[in-house]
């Protein structure tokens, strides 16, 4: 029978080297938040995906873990981790989106939610507008990551 138990984060840390390498691509348009965030939620996803991958479980292990980490409670987690870190111009993203979000779906917090579209705004732009930097913030989060809790049976 195959364990339910989310997979463990890999053992070496995950790289962002593809993401360094890009060149900055800015529309030729400015895109709106939301656009940004819809752009954003999909280099969030592909990220934890990459981050996934490389580890032996299940395909459904693997995509049960990567929903979780892709909701919107642990993108506002993610963002509160990086807040320190944030230039003006990455806190603009982010109130801009959060400003944008509207309510969301029903089970999520407003709040949260808001939160989660702020960070995926700005991921969004970072990707488009400065790759590098979103490698280093993306490197943050990898090393500052909370250990995964033991699913160990009592």
């Amino acid at each position: 029978m195959a364990s339910s138990k989310p997979p463990e984060p890999a053992s070496q840390p995950f790289s962002t080297a593809w993401l360094r390498d890009l060149a900055p691509s800015p529309p030729e348009q400015e895109l709106g938040p939301l656009q940004l965030a819809w752009l954003g939620d999909a280099v969030w996803e592909l990220h934890q995906r990459l981050r996934h991958c490389h580890q032996p479980a299940p395909a459904a292990s693997l995509h049960r873990a990567v929903v979780a980490a892709v909701a919107a409670t642990a993108q506002e987690l993610a963002l509160q981790r990086l807040e320190p870190l944030l230039n003006g111009v990455e806190r603009d993203l982010v109130r801009r989106g959060r400003n944008r979000a509207g309510r969301g779906p029903r089970r999520t917090d407003p709040a949260t939610y808001g939160q989660a579209t702020g960070f995926e705004t700005m991921l969004g732009w970072l990707f488009l507008r400065n790759p590098r930097r979103l490698a280093e913030l993306l490197d943050h989060l990898e090393k500052t990551d909370p250990p995964a809790p033991s699913h160990a049976s009592p």
